[in-house]
């Protein structure tokens, strides 16, 4: 397969997957604001792995196996949203890069600014 139409695909199903998430009730999965972060599709279409961010994970235990529970009817939903001759099964990776950003952002706005009081030096 071409990696355009790859991109493609893993594109539509990004896009699919975030609105799907969105829907779901079982709470083990709205435990939080979930993002998808990345797929990737498989070249035969068989297997996909799914990136998620989730921001504000109480329980990451809970979280998989509500997604584990309900992967199936993410599928059907999948099939329904996507057209391709297959509809992947989905294994699921939490992504914790944007937790991980927001700490560092944090620790990198508790810093003191020292970059102030050089350039008070330099005028005076």
């Amino acid at each position: 397969m071409t990696p355009n139409k790859q991109n493609r695909i893993n594109d539509e199903v990004q896009q699919a997957l975030s609105g799907i998430l969105r829907s779901i009730k079982d709470p083990r999965i709205n435990q939080g604001m979930i993002s998808v972060t990345h797929v990737d599709v498989a070249g035969d279409l068989r297997t996909a792995k799914v990136w998620l961010s989730v921001y504000g994970l109480q329980n990451e235990k809970d979280f998989l196996k509500g997604l584990k529970s309900a992967a199936g009817w993410i599928r059907r939903e999948l099939s329904s949203a996507v057209k391709l001759r297959q509809t992947p099964q989905l294994t699921f990776i939490l992504d914790h890069s944007i937790e991980q950003g927001a700490h560092i952002n944090s620790l990198l706005s508790a810093l003191p600014d020292t970059h102030s009081t050089e350039e008070d030096d330099d005028e005076q």
